[in-house]
């Protein structure tokens, strides 16, 4: 139900064809919070001749999710082209719950036991890399690549010669996820639909070979037997692109910014060592996706929470209204497309919300904005369980092992398309053996 207050039109900022509108989107990293101040929390702009809703804080985003029989699920037209139109995150009603249901079985919590091991593996061979290179290492792309190692490896099951192919068709096409979507020779976007299809046509030909004994193939499969799609089907091809995604980028983006603020703020990586030494590593088997949860570890769980709050993996998350809806006292019209602003939400309200401080999740009288790092409702990010353990894993697993340093005269900002990270490599030089030995 929405809040209980008087309706009011929709503030516009009058913007026609949205080209200005557009270029200041992608260049001003204060695009949405400039707009708020000027118009409220919700206000309405176009992009290039797409019309958008913008919304921000709690009364408008709590309103926006009770009213989930009023909204469907969007994309702009160059995610819903490069995903393709079989796509769970392309589909509304019965069949997005449907195969949500099915692919969701990778990520249950008997899938996170299983994948545990593995993940703890290729924690520790970063970890005896990293001591052993006599030159820096970009820490950036080996959190990448130990994101996507992790859901094609770990959870599809792929050998390291799929894995290895699929990666560098995966960043072009991820790169261009947000892209103008024109498809000129040349452009991101033209280069992007080529990767879609090698990936399509490798990851095809993976199914027709896949061995449910490696990975989560198995669990899927079951559900898929019983919905009566085949693994070979290309409805199947076109979920486990998504899944490449959902567990990849989100996760490669949180663990790229929070080693950020580690290598920044030692006195940051002190106050979180003096919890991580004394946890176990590696944890038990039976326990390790509950091993450093906030419960053992509530430190490292503030810490992950402050950074999904300064920089969310997912920026925002759309709807289109179905019908006419009322968000925090505002009437947006049907066939409207609202974009929920994350991260300027997170730091809207009261308090040094501006300011990086994990800390304030630890006071009980902290008044915090709602987090939703990984979006919200019905269409909640399906890798999250698997982000927020892969997390976890590495940031004990590496704290235990290594002292990584930050080697001088690096770029050190952010780039926030498709996903916040940094925009050099982030080298790092480490020493190893903090407990005596780097675990192999």
């Amino acid at each position: 139900m929405a809040s209980p207050t008087a309706s009011h039109p929709l503030p516009s900022t009058g913007a026609q064809t949205g080209v200005l509108e557009a270029l200041a989107f992608f260049r001003d990293p204060l695009f949405a919070q400039t707009r708020f101040a000027r118009l409220g929390d919700v206000f309405e702009t176009s992009l290039i001749g797409q019309r958008l809703v913008f919304i921000r804080g709690d009364a408008a985003i709590t309103d926006l999710l009770s009213q989930s029989d009023a909204v469907e699920g969007w994309w702009p037209d160059s995610v819903r082209r490069l995903l393709g139109s079989r796509s769970l995150a392309n589909r509304n009603g019965a069949a997005h719950k449907a195969r949500r249901r099915v692919v969701g079985q990778l990520f249950s919590a008997a899938a996170l036991q299983r994948y545990s091991p593995a993940i703890i593996q290729l924690v520790n061979e970063l970890a005896v890399e990293l001591a052993s290179s006599p030159s820096p290492i970009p820490l950036a792309d080996r959190m990448r690549r130990f994101a996507f190692a992790v859901i094609a490896s770990v959870v599809l099951g792929l050998d390291d010669r799929d894995r290895d192919a699929l990666f560098n068709d995966f960043e072009i096409w991820t790169k261009a996820l947000f892209s103008v979507p024109l498809a000129l020779p040349g452009t991101p976007f033209a280069k992007a639909l080529k990767a879609r299809s090698r990936l399509l046509a490798r990851l095809k030909r993976v199914l027709q070979r896949a061995d449910c004994s490696r990975g989560g193939l198995d669990l899927l499969a079951g559900g898929l037997d019983e919905a009566g799609i085949p693994l070979s089907d290309d409805d199947l091809v076109e979920q486990l692109l998504l899944l490449l995604f959902a567990g990849y980028e989100t996760t490669a983006s949180s663990l790229s910014c929070l080693m950020r603020e580690l290598l920044l703020q030692p006195a940051l990586t002190t106050w979180l060592r003096e919890e991580t030494d004394q946890l176990p590593w590696p944890p038990a088997a039976d326990q390790a996706p509950v091993a450093y949860d906030r419960n053992r570890a509530p430190r490292l769980e503030a810490l992950v929470q402050e950074v999904m709050r300064m920089t969310p993996p997912v920026g925002g998350f759309f709807r289109r209204t179905t019908k006419p809806i009322t968000l925090a006292g505002v009437t947006v019209p049907e066939d409207r497309v609202i974009q929920v602003a994350l991260a300027a939400s997170n730091r809207f309200g009261q308090g040094d919300l501006e300011v990086f401080r994990p800390q304030r999740h630890l006071e009980a009288t902290s008044d915090l904005p709602m987090l939703m790092p990984f979006g919200g409702g019905e269409r909640v990010c399906l890798g999250k369980a698997l982000a927020e353990l892969e997390i976890r894993l590495m940031v004990v697993g590496l704290l235990h092992q290594v002292d990584p340093i930050l080697t001088p005269d690096q770029d050190v900002s952010l780039q926030l398309i498709p996903s916040p990270s940094p925009r050099d490599g982030r080298k790092v030089q480490a020493s190893g053996g903090r407990s005596g030995r780097v675990d192999a």
